[in-house]
């Protein structure tokens, strides 16, 4: 079996600790794995590592790239160049294997945010989410509704099949007094956004209803690249595949899902799997609470003092502060929609970005500046690399750099600097035993991470 992992999104619903380019299911929330990690882990005695496909945006190929290594993986990852929502996305990467595997398998589709503990209970359903995909039908996983929530879609079953159900129909996100009804019924399940079909399934079911995105995704040709066409993906419709496909398809069937699942789609999942203390709140990080009842307070760097809350999300970040009524969390993505342009950087990325050579903090930028502390950890380096539009001045604090610059190596220590020319290539190395941590001032006409032509890097990146 073949496993599509859907591993883009935008880091909305999570701000401010997820951010554009650094959305959810790239954060460590529960353990120390990523939620993408800790997806591809639960594939491992279902899928076979090399049969692992994530597709994501250009934006975040790199950072899905790299976390696959950490955990040693060998998936490979098919960047989109914009978004166009689940449809496209699965119908790429289907054309993908079809085009590299001779034989009919079946395709498992999954998002890469959601949280699941129990794996054993995980593998029997999906087990038997298989065993009807063999069957010709396509096949999606159910939740048992714990609770009228309005923020999920909805399955409704019919007659039993094998060890699944027949799908009567899908319903969109209900009011709440619809999805009340629903959970009376007892025959409606939340919508996970798991479905499975052999890959002939796949193709014939996108070829009948959704001809636009069949016949677009049929003209990439995957054999020297795993990158998307612009131009192709460009005429793409921008829709989830339970509108273009599942709602229409011929013969679906679904299996109820054992085991436990959380999609962490709001600061109140995040609250309800989190360890609480003796007063119902999750503290975490430089925080003091006094008074305070049934809330999750979240510090990443400053000092939080709160006294007297109750049923509240507090979260701080270098550079932002979210605070809501716990009830309230599904709105945190209309604040995330509504920052103001001049706060873009807050809406898009953190001030500290995390790279596999170490990290870097953004100190100060203006119109044609930026300047940052980079920290390289031992025996690291970044990739030797260009810019078009700016320079560079870098300045030693701590350890010794070994600075390579059009061909030429130089060693640096405390307190001694280089400038690095327009257009120069060059390198910022760490072969050392201790951290390496330069100030770094860009000076240009356009400042920008997309202003980096890689020649040579030690992670995979060029």
């Amino acid at each position: 079996m073949y496993a599509i992992i859907l591993a883009g999104g935008s880091g909305s619903r999570l701000w401010p600790l997820s951010r554009e380019l650094y959305p959810k299911q790239l954060i460590a929330i529960h353990g120390n794995k990523s939620l993408l990690q800790s997806t591809v882990k639960r594939l491992n005695n279902i899928v076979d590592d090399e049969k692992i496909l994530c597709i994501t945006n250009i934006k975040h190929a790199n950072d899905v790239k790299f976390q696959l290594r950490q955990i040693e993986c060998n998936g490979k990852v098919i960047s989109e160049p914009m978004g166009k929502n689940t449809a496209p996305a699965i119908a790429c990467a289907v054309e993908y294997i079809k085009q590299n595997s001779d034989k009919d398998e079946e395709i498992i589709v999954l998002p890469s945010d959601h949280l699941v503990k129990d794996t054993i209970a995980f593998e029997n359903t999906i087990k038997k989410v298989q065993s009807l995909a063999q069957k010709g039908y396509i096949v999606t996983c159910g939740i048992t509704p714990a609770y009228p929530e309005t923020g999920y879609g909805y399955i409704k079953c019919s007659t039993p099949v094998d060890e699944g159900y027949n799908v009567e129909h899908f319903v969109e996100k209900p009011d709440e007094n619809t999805a009340v009804k629903y959970i009376k019924e007892g025959c409606y399940y939340w919508n996970s956004g798991i479905f499975c079909a052999k890959c002939s399934v796949w193709s014939e079911q996108i070829k009948k209803h959704a001809p636009l995105i069949a016949q677009n995704s049929e003209s990439l040709n995957f054999t020297d690249t795993l990158s998307i066409s612009f131009k192709v993906y460009e005429n793409m419709p921008n829709i989830s595949i339970d509108y273009a496909l599942m709602e229409k398809a011929d013969k679906t069937a679904m299996v109820v899902l054992e085991s436990d699942w959380n999609d962490l789609g709001s600061w109140q999942s995040i609250y309800d799997v989190k360890e609480k203390d003796k007063d119902g709140n999750v503290i975490e990080g430089n925080v003091i609470a006094k008074n305070v009842k049934n809330s999750l307070i979240y510090s990443a760097k400053k000092l939080v003092a709160v006294s007297g809350l109750e049923d509240v999300i507090l979260v701080e970040t270098e550079d932002a502060v979210m605070a809501c009524k716990k009830e309230e969390s599904q709105k945190v993505k209309e604040l995330y929609d509504n920052i103001a342009a001049d706060n873009l950087s807050t809406k898009t990325v953190h001030k500290t970005v995390f790279r596999p050579w170490g990290y870097y903090t953004c100190l100060a930028e203006g119109e044609g500046y930026l300047t940052k502390i980079i920290s390289v950890s031992p025996k690291q380096k970044l990739s030797i690399q260009s810019h078009n539009h700016r320079s560079e001045h870098w300045v030693v604090l701590e350890g010794d750099a070994l600075v390579v610059l059009d061909g030429k190596d130089y060693t640096l220590h405390a307190g001694q600097s280089i400038d690095i020319p327009l257009k120069a290539v060059h390198s910022l190395q760490n072969p050392y035993d201790r951290e390496l941590r330069i100030i770094e001032v860009q000076k240009g006409d356009y400042i920008s991470e997309d202003d980096i032509i890689r020649y040579e890097d030690a992670y995979g990146r060029v």
